[in-house]
């Protein structure tokens, strides 16, 4: 499932998102004031999604935990698009949050702790990887946590256009090894079967229809026998394991690149 931010009325979605003032010469409806507001229904949604996932995501599903009914929670929130967007920008504050309080000097620390934290935060509202990155929510903690790295970045030497890159390299790493994770602790509740069995299920027909799996792929052969492929830690998902390893290599990999690009003029990179 992907989810495409921005579907609804703009004015509104962007109003609700940045908590703009309500306008003073709007007519106040009479009677008592509900008992609900826009956070309290954004914050019961994101449980929902943590629970049971995207799938199970409804506003009515939300109104039951309320108490209420569907109907009344459009007085809040305009749509069910709408209601992902808020979720996955107050979801975000956590973080953002975070990364103003760290405090590390160290650029390449600060910057390992930013990463760590959103690949955590992922692991903890998985159900954040199904908005997609095409269609930017663009609320206020998006706009936080990005200023918090830029300004580790900036801080560290890195100019504009390369804080501008780095970002966005970085985001995408965590993001794309995490989403490996996820769906790893995931799989067992949507297929039934757990991963040892899947795995092995699935190996030892290699082994039975590929004889010559080692001859015909002989570079991967050699990693397996070097322990390339086994898993340190038993008591941890295979794939799970394997994402943080990619994660945590290719985190210390960008990290050297972009030591190796402070204090240096950006230039516009060449296309090939």
């Amino acid at each position: 499932m992907v989810v495409y931010a921005g579907q609804g009325d703009a004015r509104r979605s962007m109003g609700l998102l940045w908590r703009a003032p309500v306008d003073p010469s709007a007519r106040a409806v009479p009677g008592p004031k509900p008992e609900l507001s826009v956070d309290l229904v954004v914050e019961t949604a994101i449980r929902v999604a943590d629970e049971e996932g995207m799938d199970a995501l409804s506003m009515r599903a939300v109104g039951q935990r309320l108490g209420r009914t569907a109907m009344s929670l459009y007085t809040y929130v305009a749509s069910k698009n709408e209601l992902i967007e808020l979720m996955y920008d107050h979801a975000f504050g956590e973080l953002a949050d975070a990364a103003e309080a760290d405090g590390e000097p160290d650029w390449r620390k600060a910057t390992t702790n930013w990463a760590t934290r959103l690949w955590e935060f992922y692991l903890r509202h998985p159900w954040t990887l199904e908005v997609s990155q095409a269609r930017p929510v663009l609320g206020p903690n998006e706009y936080r946590l990005f200023e918090s790295m830029a300004l580790v970045l900036h801080r560290a030497g890195l100019d504009a256009v390369r804080i501008r890159s780095a970002y966005g390299n970085l985001f995408s790493l965590v993001r794309g090894s995490v989403q490996t994770a996820a769906e790893a602790r995931r799989a067992e509740t949507v297929t039934g079967t757990p991963e040892d069995e899947w795995w092995f299920a699935r190996s030892a027909q290699l082994d039975a229809l590929v004889p010559d799996f080692a001859e015909r792929f002989p570079t991967l052969a050699r990693m397996s026998e070097a322990g390339a492929f086994s898993n340190e830690d038993e008591s941890e998902p295979y794939l799970e394991q394997e994402a943080w390893e990619t994660f945590q290599f290719g985190l210390n990999a960008l990290l050297d690149g972009v030591r190796g690009k402070l204090g240096a003029r950006a230039r516009p990179e060449p296309r090939t």
